[in-house]
């Protein structure tokens, strides 16, 4: 037998594993291991993890689409074909007409030389990535606050010593279980419409649920920032010492007092009142108190500003930078922080720079061996990228690495009829996902066992990724088609190295002097066993653990009030979409569900798509338990199976959105956008519910 100590390759906690094998052979198991944020614990997720690596509709050759449909071909074909047909697009259109779609479960070297081929080999500035619809508003919002973006700016375990914890549209009982074992000293506060099992676990241990009406959650900020600031329950010298701006939020919600909260979103006055008292008494007494925020509040046109007045209550209070207190946002994807450091993102470039920063440009440059004015600009942001696709002055072509977004794109029927348009779509990917389906060429390339690496979890932590087996015959890495359509298109053959230590190192030195500083991060530090958080900038810094402990990373030293003005939804329902609809997750699945639907275990716990509802709601709309019904939104509409859940509010319902075909969710999603994230308004959406003639659930 061989074990390799590893990462669960879902979540953002990243979960310590160990992969045992018997020599060559493809079988693995996975086992847990005693790491900071699992501590031995997994997820049914995690347990299955391996059973993904013996997919039976695994890809294991190229596909080419001929005649209408696709079919296998070797790979020199198929990258010389890709090329072929990338050259013409940007020969008779421009580079913009060539785009790049990436994902945030990439590697760090991935997602790198991703961005580096979007901007390098293909000239191009039509580049983003999935996570554009998971972290950007909770990321805008940092960047606004802080001057920098990490998830948890402290180590998941400090939340071990939490007497008070709220939780804003977070349900990690569902979306991460191992983290409820930090959790367990404290008394939680959780703010979600549903009475998720996170809610229903705080309730039973003495903590409190705020249960606001669907997107109205900035609206409950405001009203728990009201209370911080004007009834005597903030931290006077931490605010005069250590931010600017609150004067302004001052005057903003002196308007939300508790009331007129609970008139626009339900949540009592006295619950609010309750709240604010809960985390302002722990903070008073030196107890740790943080306030996290999860996907809840910020999928909305208004998340920024949420996420934003949450950071303002944890400013408040004086938390942010404070041992053992804090504000963060729960990251997702596996690499969702990493994804977003270093290149994917339309406007960034590695090391969490602007694309617009001419320093930023010239250092970057030089590191890729180009002229500075050479790298075009920022891009459209996701939805806007796939929204332009196959139009007059669109993409023509898009190449699309570890995402499906036919699945989990807002306005979904709409993304897939712009990516049918296209003259060209790529997609890499090990198992035929809903996206491939569409595509001209599928290239097939490994998975997390099969791979080395580096990934960043959710408290800023570069973490080793290591291979266990070999991948199948006919499988390359996303490195080996980046290097071989790089140089099909005419790049040096050495500027597209295919080994992840190379391409590692190259990223420390791109990185070096950003705010996700890896220079210091080695590889060698990494294969010892070293504990790294960024910034470290040198080979014998000890990395950055915990963040804004001296000064926040603006030029002042100071954090900022951020709070701007409620306005809701930005869809609502009306008399012919009279239902509030929620999208999220289940224990069982993850993201659009192309892995997890192929593990029997996980598919058998939840074979099908359901809206839960409450019993009104189903007899208002002519439903009952188990037979199938039909969201009719103003976009498109869902056929899933009714489960009636009393826990529900009348009129609101859930649906997940982990299913393909006519159970997707994002078939009636809001693809209004963020204006500050470009975040999509994926968690409210209004439909009008009705029988399916099909009747019976199958």
């Amino acid at each position: 037998m061989t074990t390799v100590d590893s990462h669960c390759p879902y979540c953002a906690l990243q979960c310590g594993i160990t992969l045992e094998g018997a020599g060559g052979s493809p079988a693995v198991r996975v086992a847990p291991r005693d790491f900071p944020t699992n501590r031995g614990r997994l997820c049914g997720k995690g347990w299955s993890a391996a059973s993904v690596l013996a997919a039976p509709d695994r890809l294991t050759t190229p596909l080419l689409r001929r005649d209408g449909r696709l079919r296998p071909a070797g790979w020199d074909e198929a990258l010389d074909l890709v090329a072929a047909r990338i050259t013409a697009i940007r020969r008779a259109a421009g580079p913009d007409a060539v785009a790049v779609f990436g994902g945030g479960g990439l590697t760090n070297e991935k997602a790198y030389q991703l961005g580096k081929f979007a901007r390098v080999a293909l000239g191009t500035s039509q580049i983003d990535y999935n996570g554009r619809f998971c972290m950007s508003s909770a990321a805008a919002a940092g960047q606004r606050a802080f001057g920098v973006d990490r998830g948890l700016p402290f180590p998941v375990t400090d939340l071990d010593g939490a007497d008070v914890v709220l939780l804003a549209g977070a349900n990690p009982a569902d979306t991460m279980p191992p983290l409820l074992a930090h959790l367990e000293g404290a008394q939680l506060i959780v703010v979600d419409p549903r009475r998720s099992a996170t809610a229903r676990w705080a309730v039973s241990r003495g903590g409190l649920h705020l249960r606001p009406e669907p997107g109205t959650d900035l609206a409950v900020a405001l009203g728990l920032l009201h209370v911080a600031l004007a009834e005597g329950c903030c931290d006077k010298e931490y605010i005069a010492a250590r931010t600017t701006g609150v004067e302004r939020v001052r005057r903003l919600v002196a308007a939300w007092w508790p009331e007129r909260v609970e008139r626009v979103s339900g949540v009592g006055a006295p619950e609010l009142r309750r709240a604010v008292a809960l985390l302002a008494g722990a903070r008073r007494a030196g107890r740790g108190v943080y306030v996290l925020t999860g996907r809840g509040v910020e999928q909305h046109a208004d998340g920024t500003a949420t996420v934003g007045a949450f950071i303002d209550l944890a400013l408040a209070l004086g938390l942010p930078g404070t041992p053992g207190s804090g504000y963060g946002t729960l990251t997702g994807q596996g690499n969702g922080q990493g994804g977003r450091e270093h290149g994917q993102k339309a406007d960034q470039l590695p090391g969490y720079r602007r694309i617009d920063d001419p320093a930023a440009r010239a250092h970057v440059a030089a590191v890729w061996g180009v002229p500075a004015d050479s790298l075009p600009g920022p891009g459209r942001s996701a939805y806007e990228l796939l929204d332009a696709a196959g139009t007059p002055g669109g993409p023509r072509a898009l190449l699309v690495f570890g995402s499906n977004p036919v699945v989990s794109a807002p306005h979904a029927g709409h993304v897939a009829d712009r990516l049918a348009a296209l003259d060209l779509l790529v997609v890499a990917d090990f198992v035929p996902s809903e996206t491939a389906a569409l595509a001209h060429a599928v290239l097939p390339v490994t998975q997390w066992a099969e791979e080395d690496g580096t990934m960043t979890n959710l408290d800023g932590r570069v973490l080793r990724r290591r291979r266990a087996v070999a991948p199948p015959p006919g499988v390359r890495s996303d490195l080996d088609v980046l290097h071989g359509l790089a140089i099909r298109l005419g790049q040096p053959a050495g500027r597209f190295p295919t080994s992840p230590r190379r391409v590692y190192d190259e990223l420390r030195a791109a990185s070096a002097g950003g705010p996700a500083d890896y220079r210091g991060i080695t590889w060698e530090r990494l294969e010892a066993g070293a504990a790294l958080h960024w910034p470290c900038p040198s080979p014998d810094h000890p990395g950055t653990p915990r963040l804004f402990t001296e000064r926040f990373a603006h030029p002042d030293g100071r954090a900022r009030f951020t709070a701007t003005g409620y306005v809701g939804a930005a869809e609502q329902p009306d008399g012919a979409f009279p239902v509030r609809v929620l999208t999220g997750r289940l224990l069982a699945h993850y993201q659009s569900g192309a892995q997890t639907r192929r593990v029997p275990a996980l598919l058998e716990a939840e074979p099908v798509a359901s809206v839960a509802m409450h019993p009104d709601t189903a007899a208002r709309a002519g439903l009952a338990d188990g037979t199938r019904a039909r969201l009719v939104g103003r976009r498109g509409t869902a056929s899933v199976t009714v489960r009636i859940d009393a826990d529900l509010p009348p009129g609101t319902v859930f649906v997940p959105f982990h299913f393909p075909g006519e159970q997707r969710a994002n078939l009636f999603t809001d693809p209004t956008l963020d204006p500050v994230s470009r975040m999509p308004s994926f968690k409210v959406s209004a439909v009008r519910l009705e029988p399916d003639p099909r009747g019976e659930a199958r």
